[in-house]
């Protein structure tokens, strides 16, 4: 899959602010650490747009998970944002088992490209 042309829009914001929109698109309560919001319809290919999605951030949770996880901020945010535009190119960890599993593997692949270079 080929994606050379596509965009995406990254936000960092707060836990309140993430709180809302996970209240708002998910029916969540409560703040969590990464968002996605695809602009396809489920993962099929080509684009009909080049814009892929939108990821949202909370540092105040990065910061926690960081400070709890003995990671440096830097590497949470990586994680968070492969997590993030992961889930917009289709992967869901919450399907199941298997498919948790699988973007555990490219999420940790793609994190040691980050950290080799």
């Amino acid at each position: 899959m080929a994606l050379h042309e596509s965009e995406l829009s990254v936000l960092f914001t707060d836990d309140k602010t993430i709180s809302g929109l996970n209240q708002r698109h998910l029916g969540r309560q409560g703040p969590t650490d990464v968002l996605a919001f695809p602009m396809l319809n489920g993962s099929s290919f080509p684009l009909a747009t080049e814009m892929l999605g939108d990821v949202v951030i909370s540092v105040d949770t990065a910061m926690a998970e960081s400070a709890r996880l003995g990671e440096a901020l830097e590497r949470t945010i990586f994680r968070l944002l492969i997590h993030g535009i992961l889930h917009l190119l289709g992967y869901d960890h919450e399907k199941s088992p298997r498919e948790a599993a699988r973007m555990t593997r490219e999420q940790n692949r793609l994190l040691a490209l980050i950290e080799d270079a």
